[in-house]
């Protein structure tokens, strides 16, 4: 699997990612603890039960990584330099363990590099949705991709 060269991206494309996931507490637990986050929101559950959730919530860094994870075998795997920035992180809805999410990727720019000729820079919206179809996440994501090698144009 590969994903698209920077020519091959246009305006208005949009990317329905076949890959869902359900999170599962030990992700939460687990992304939680590696990052050397100690909110209670994330890793005490009787803390929880007197919040306005009741439950854990999912850890949001957690939330991004995923959708943008989620986003990549369709859009950049192999094809992309760098990411430039991530801009306007949302999360409207929480996640809590056992939510599968779904993610909906839209190509809203495209230019060529300024500096560089074998490459340009791609502008997605990233969108996560539960499986209610409620949006829990988005982002604006620059990446800096490949143009076609030579011989394959």
């Amino acid at each position: 699997m590969t994903g698209l060269y920077f020519e091959e991206f246009k305006v208005g494309m949009i990317f329905n990612h076949s890959l869902h996931r359900t999170i599962t507490e030990a992700d939460n637990v687990f992304f939680t603890t590696m990052t050397h986050n100690p909110s209670a929101l994330h890793l005490d559950a009787e803390y929880m039960k007197k919040s306005q959730y009741g439950r854990p919530l999912v850890n949001s860094c957690l939330t991004l990584s995923m959708m943008v994870g989620i986003s990549i075998g369709d859009t950049t795997l192999r094809t992309t330099i760098a990411n430039l920035g991530w801009d306007n992180v949302r999360f409207p809805k929480p996640l809590f363990h056992g939510d599968t999410i779904r993610v909906q990727t839209e190509v809203i720019g495209v230019r060529e590099s300024r500096s560089k000729p074998d490459r340009g820079v791609v502008t997605f919206i990233h969108r996560c949705f539960n499986q209610h179809d409620e949006e829990v996440a988005s982002c604006q994501r620059l990446a800096l991709m490949l143009k076609k090698p030579a011989a394959t144009k």
